[in-house]
C-alpha cells in the first residue's frame, strides 16, 4: 500500500468550513450539474449556518466557460444578499482572459491571488506554521 488516497468521485467539490468562512476548492473541469448543485449548497449553507464569507479557490481550474462564469457571479450575488462576502482566489491568467473575452467581468466579485490573501480579505487570521511543525523525527 502506498498511502495514496483515492481521488474524489466525479462531481465532488470539497467544501471546508473554517469558522464563519467556507473554503470551496474547484479542481479541473466542473460539470454543469455539479456547478448548479454547488451553487444551491453554498446558498443553503450560508443561510442556515451563519457563514460570513466564501472563498472559491480556482487555482486548480485551467479552463472556464460562460456557464461557470455565470455560476461564480450568481454565487457572489446570492451570498451578498445573504449578508456574506465571496472572494475568488488563485485565478490563472488564462481563466481571467477567457472570462473577459466572454464578456464576464464579474462586477462586484472580489478576487485575491491566493487563498491566504482571500482569507485575510474576509478578516480571517491565517496562522503561519514553521515548515518543521509537522515533520517526523528520525529515531536513533
Amino acid at each position: 500500500m502506498t498511502g495514496a488516497t483515492a481521488p474524489p468521485p466525479d462531481g465532488f467539490v470539497p467544501v471546508l468550513r473554517l469558522g464563519g468562512i467556507l473554503l470551496v476548492t474547484l479542481q479541473g473541469d466542473l460539470y454543469d450539474s455539479t456547478a448548479e448543485r454547488l451553487r444551491q449548497d453554498i446558498g443553503r449553507t450560508v443561510s442556515d449556518d451563519a457563514v460570513t464569507g466564501v472563498v472559491i479557490d480556482l487555482s486548480g481550474v485551467e479552463i472556464v466557460d460562460s456557464f461557470m462564469g455565470r455560476v461564480l457571479s450568481d454565487i457572489a450575488a446570492m451570498t451578498r444578499l445573504l449578508a456574506a462576502q465571496t472572494v475568488v482566489a488563485g485565478m490563472r491568467p488564462a481563466v481571467a482572459i477567457t472570462l473577459v473575452e466572454l464578456g464576464l467581468t464579474l462586477p462586484g466579485l472580489r478576487t485575491a491571488l491566493s487563498t491566504e490573501e482571500a482569507m485575510n480579505l474576509l478578516g480571517a487570521e491565517v496562522a503561519h506554521l514553521p515548515r518543521t511543525a509537522g515533520a517526523r523525527r528520525e529515531r536513533p
